[in-house]
């Protein structure tokens, strides 16, 4: 009764699950250096392991814009380094919920009215009674995104 291991963790109100083989590492979030003209969910520019890698908010990223705390910045308690096809990028998320086993029969492809909206979320599955988003780690940040962010770490 196998199926995809995945990695689960909270953004803002959502959990949300990548594959397992997606997943470099978690750390405790570092400093990040903002990047001038890179859309609104990349947070900047953060030095993991010596080299610099784009910090992405995850939750503005799929939409949640609540401000759960209070405060105008977004408070992320974890990076979570994922490789996005041929790059990487740290994803600033709320919590990591650890990895999980998630039958089949729990899976399902995202609905066809939903999926142009979000082109990184590619399906939904049920765990207990909360939805759990699947995220398709290579399009986390699109190619206008990464150019953005090239340009603002070339200033």
């Amino acid at each position: 009764m196998g199926g995809p291991q995945l990695f689960l963790f909270r953004a803002r109100r959502r959990t949300c699950a990548l594959p397992i083989a997606c997943v470099v590492e978690t750390m405790r979030p570092l400093p990040v250096e903002p990047l001038a003209g890179t859309p609104r969910p990349v947070l900047g520019l953060s030095v993991i392991r010596g080299g610099p890698l784009a910090v992405v908010d995850f939750g503005a990223l799929i939409g949640d814009h609540e401000d759960l705390e209070g405060h105008e910045d977004p408070v992320s308690n974890r990076f979570l380094v994922v490789r996005t096809g041929t790059r990487k990028v740290a994803l600033a998320v709320d919590a990591v919920i650890g990895i999980r086993t998630m039958p089949p029969e729990t899976l399902a492809a995202l609905p066809p009215l939903l999926r142009s909206a979000r082109a990184e979320i590619e399906g939904v599955a049920a765990l207990d009674d909360q939805i759990v988003l699947l995220v398709d780690s290579a399009r986390i940040v699109s190619e206008a995104a990464w150019a953005a962010i090239e340009r603002g770490a070339a200033r």
